[in-house]
């Protein structure tokens, strides 16, 4: 378990953000930063990448593990896949429902977010919700699709959920 430095919610070894108040946890966020002149030809820091595949076949499944849950949901999403909570009231049943896991109390609209699938590309669109949808932190603008990658870590309000793909 890691501790949010800024509001010590207890989270999941390997969190990239707090999903209490969404502080970064990439580094050391509370010194001041400064920029380190490198040599011409140094290794010191060299680029590792973080980044999964962004590559999805048609036969490739979506993992989805939501924070805290004991499975993982697989999905085989089609054209456009509606994620969210049921409403019996307004009849309203999105293709994922994440109502079981706490969603109406975490800010999940009803309709909450899309996955979309393009030429080899698995892409999320924010539903203009109540609470945002962020990927990897960022929050998403309404109605702009942007590119999943593989090990991603999406946000629908305050829940958080991480999209592996699977052959």
């Amino acid at each position: 378990m890691v501790k949010c430095p800024y509001c010590q919610h207890q989270m999941m070894e390997g969190a990239l953000f707090c999903e209490e108040c969404g502080l970064s946890l990439w580094g050391d966020t509370q010194g001041e930063v400064s920029t380190k002149k490198l040599e011409e030809e140094s290794n010191e820091f060299s680029v590792k990448s973080g980044w999964g595949t962004a590559t999805f076949q048609d036969l490739n499944q979506v993992i989805i593990h939501v924070r805290d849950a004991n499975e993982p949901i697989t999905i085989r999403p089609a054209t456009e896949f509606l994620i969210g909570r049921q409403d019996s009231a307004s009849g309203i049943a999105p293709d994922l429902d994440l109502s079981g896991f706490g969603a109406l109390e975490k800010g999940v609209s009803r309709l909450h977010a899309a996955l979309r699938r393009g030429d080899e590309v698995l892409s999320i669109v924010d539903l203009d919700s109540a609470n945002g949808t962020y990927l990897n932190g960022q929050r998403l603008a309404a109605h702009q699709p942007r590119l999943l990658r593989d090990g991603d870590e999406i946000r629908l309000g305050k829940l958080t959920l991480h999209i592996y793909f699977k052959q």
